[in-house]
């Protein structure tokens, strides 16, 4: 990742704070995330990391400061960031192929048009073959594949994940983190990963934002330096891999 000052962020916080029901949430936070920079948000349940993302996403709006997307206010939801959910919520009644192709359909394209998306999506993220499938016809971990090609049918600027594989069991989760990294190489997305699992969070990230105290502004920032290809699964034995990740779960404890 260029780590240059010159590249103009594709994502910031400026001291943005967020209140709810008369309580403070957080407080003068301030980040920047890089253009295809993977930002691993990490902490326990109750921490801010998914308020965050909700903000982001334009679910929610600061009520301090201002979230920017590419230079400009996020003031609601938009088609330059795509959700990827802890369950897929696929369309039960839809194949795989109109799943992932759903946002070029409400966006009236041309019926060939989807199809080729669909085709490429579900190329991309390793369902080729399973396109007209429906969704009880599929695995838990190939639902949520599902889910990740049709956030990218629509080619956001960034990507937001909040803890997508948690549900699911060690191998298929491990699988799956793998092909995201290889997702974003291929397609260069800047990609926002909520995850309360370290290990997830070292073995995807590009840096990590450990949540400590959110409504004094605080966080802590790791910077992850494993060898490439990152979605190398030799990386979680690595001895960066080990360090780090017992680094911050001292100071978790802490």
């Amino acid at each position: 990742m260029d780590s240059s000052a010159s590249v103009r962020p594709i994502l910031k916080f400026e001291k943005v704070g967020f209140q709810y029901d008369g309580r403070t949430i957080m407080r003068d936070v301030s980040f920047a995330i890089r253009p295809g920079e993977l930002v691993a948000v990490l902490g326990p349940s109750g921490c801010g990391k998914t308020t965050i993302l909700n903000m982001v996403a334009g679910f929610l709006q600061p009520t301090e400061g201002v979230a920017i997307i590419d230079g400009q206010e996020i003031t609601g939801p938009g088609p330059d960031r795509g959700v990827v959910f802890q369950a897929a919520a696929l369309y039960d009644w839809m194949t795989v192929a109109d799943n992932i192709s759903f946002s070029l359909r409400c966006a009236g394209r041309p019926k060939a048009e989807r199809r080729r998306v669909a085709l490429e999506m579900a190329a991309l993220v390793n369902l080729t073959g399973f396109e007209d499938a429906y969704p009880y016809q599929l695995s838990g971990g190939m639902r949520q594949r599902v889910g990740l090609a049709r956030v990218l049918a629509a080619k956001p600027k960034v990507m937001l994940m909040d803890e997508p594989f948690s549900a699911l069991d060690v191998q298929t989760r491990e699988a799956l983190q793998e092909e995201v990294l290889r997702i974003r190489d291929r397609t260069g997305c800047t990609i926002l990963f909520v995850t309360h699992s370290i290990d997830e969070a070292v073995f995807l990230g590009d840096r990590i934002f450990l949540l400590t105290d959110l409504t004094d502004g605080a966080y802590d920032e790791f910077a992850i330096d494993l060898p490439l290809p990152r979605a190398n699964s030799e990386n979680r034995l690595h001895p960066a891999f080990l360090r780090l990740r017992e680094t911050i779960y001292r100071k978790m404890r802490h």
